[in-house]
């Protein structure tokens, strides 16, 4: 299953949080597409969804200032 959190809107330190309820939620293997804007979000959510284990399938640019960092829980 693949899910979408956009947390375009959040700042540091709420980004990660944001993320990590979403992805206590998924099941093994799941995944989820986190849309949030370069800067801090950019620079954090993946490394810290890194250090707590999960995979950073990817990272996109989607328009703008937005991307898309792709976690497979």
């Amino acid at each position: 299953m693949t899910k979408t959190l956009d947390i375009t809107k959040e700042h540091c330190p709420m980004t990660f949080v944001k993320t990590k309820l979403e992805l206590a939620r998924l099941q093994e293997g799941d995944i989820l597409e986190v849309l949030l804007s370069e800067g801090e979000p950019l620079d954090n959510v993946p490394r810290n969804a890194t250090d707590q284990g999960y995979q950073v399938l990817g990272i996109e640019h989607v328009e703008g200032t937005t991307h898309k960092v792709i976690i497979k829980k």
